[in-house]
């Protein structure tokens, strides 16, 4: 166990997640301040302890980031190894480069910035610069004035994967209420689509979840709705994450075909059998092989493939084989997930391990060289907290093929209007506003608001979901 004591509590969050940081697998604890103590201090379990005092004058942005830099040294030194993100905590740092590029910055002038002022590796500091130029690229097709994207979520699966800590439940539990809950949805997406006439989606995604855990004919019933009170023509991209490989029939697939979706998931997230079985997916490696090729032969042309690096007992040779029987197969487009263990998750509450930092360093870089093999370039990035080993997700994809969903929900350029149980609406305002329930007025042009978590305070509650909703849209 860690325990950390700060000053200041508005420092707390840096120097905790940076902490998590250099040591992922171990608990670590607050200590209350105390006036007369070092302004931040960890103690280790070892005895040993690091302490820092902060930088004279006020603590804003930049004072922040030099205590950053400060802590991130000591912390180094200790552990011995480096960050690939150096002192940055935050899942988009993608953001930055975006920042920096419509501010016309030169190439080389943001990648020596990144490295000195956050202590990004060369390789990170690259890659967010190229993200962030295709991001640049496919965000200009959006219609900024009459367009949002609209995410819709089914939070069935047929067993939950011991990693997971989406709010999603096994079916078997919920079959008798799925009806009921697709009611619930229903009704959220009628209040919707009245406040958005005259509006259009430009990108509908639909995940969970697992939405192909729904019957052929719910899926087909749901479907219907939103073709019915969204304008779906001429979307830039419509999703359904089908998601695991047990739950995809022909029947299904067709469904979603006849509804002009144009893009889906397969999602392996491993093709190891010992690894499926021992984080509770209950499907075969073939079961993907069988399921990919049949959505390839009724002719769905951008496929998406997810995988983890990190899942408990797998080394760089597991990643090897995983990424060749997934080349032999050629998806459109790939999501390499460094393993994210959160506290909801069974895999946090068991004695499973995930991937030390330089086994994941290493399944990643032989996923980026199996990317590019594959004529794959990589296209969004994003981070999680408790990520193992300080590393990201990245989305590689076709030229053509990149999810420009995917893009929406890091970059928030646009309102993405959300739907289900879990489910959390980000709502671009037209003009700053203080920000809901912040005690110092902090001005934001972002709402966030999040649907209950648990099935069945949705369906209870749905009233209360749109109306939260209500206020703010179209502002």
């Amino acid at each position: 166990m860690i325990r950390i004591s700060c000053r200041d509590e508005s420092y707390y969050y840096n120097a905790y997640h940076m902490v998590k940081a250099f040591f992922p697998g171990e608990e670590v604890v607050s200590l209350p301040g105390e006036k007369a103590s070092p302004f931040v201090r960890a103690d280790f379990a070892d005895g040993s302890s690091l302490s820092l005092e902060a930088p004279a004058g006020v603590l804003d942005g930049a004072a922040k980031r030099e205590l950053d830099r400060d802590w991130y040294h000591l912390l180094a030194k200790k552990t011995e190894r480096k960050l690939p993100w150096g002192i940055l905590t935050g899942v988009r740092p993608t953001k930055l480069a975006m920042q920096k590029r419509q501010e016309n910055w030169e190439k080389d002038v943001f990648l020596e910035w990144f490295e000195k002022e956050y202590l990004v590796s060369k390789e990170k500091a690259l890659l967010a610069w190229e993200i962030a130029g295709r991001e640049e690229r496919l965000l200009r097709r959006l219609d900024p004035e009459k367009g949002f994207s609209l995410y819709v979520g089914i939070p069935f699966c047929p067993t939950v994967c011991s990693y997971c800590s989406f709010s999603s439940g096994s079916l078997l539990d919920w079959k008798d209420r799925v009806d009921d809950y697709l009611q619930a949805l229903m009704r959220e997406l009628s209040f919707l689509s009245e406040r958005c006439e005259g509006k259009k989606p430009d990108a509908v995604y639909i995940g969970g979840g697992t939405p192909t855990s729904l019957s052929a004919l719910q899926l087909e019933r749901l479907l219907d709705d939103i073709a019915d009170k969204f304008d779906c023509r001429n979307l830039l991209e419509y999703t359904v994450e089908a998601g695991r490989p047990d739950t995809i029939t022909e029947e299904k697939l067709k469904v979603i075909q006849e509804h002009g979706i144009t893009r889906i998931s397969v999602n392996p997230q491993t093709m190891q059998q010992k690894t499926l079985d021992l984080v509770g997916r209950k499907h075969t490696v073939q079961d993907t092989v069988e399921a990919f090729e049949k959505a390839r032969r009724l002719g769905f042309d951008n496929i998406n493939m997810d995988l983890i690096a990190g899942l408990p007992g797998e080394d760089a040779k597991d990643m090897q084989d995983t990424l060749g029987k997934i080349e032999a197969l050629g998806p459109d487009s790939l999501t390499v997930h460094a393993l994210a263990i959160k506290r909801a998750a069974r895999m946090g509450r068991e004695d499973q391990k995930a991937g030390t930092g330089d086994e994941i360093a290493d399944m990643t870089k032989e996923a980026a060289l199996a990317a590019e093999r594959m004529g794959l370039e990589p296209y969004y990035l994003y981070r999680q907290k408790n990520i193992a080993g300080n590393f990201e997700n990245v989305g590689y994809a076709k030229v053509d093929k990149a999810g420009i969903y995917n893009i929406l929900i890091m970059e928030e350029k646009q309102t993405i209007l959300a739907a289900g149980a879990g489910a959390s609406s980000k709502i671009v305002l037209k003009k700053p506003c203080p920000m809901p329930g912040s005690r110092k007025k902090k001005m934001t042009n972002l709402i966030r608001i999040e649907n209950v978590k648990a099935i069945d305070a949705y369906i209870d509650r749905i009233d209360e979901m749109t109306e939260r909703k209500g206020e703010w849209l179209w502002r």
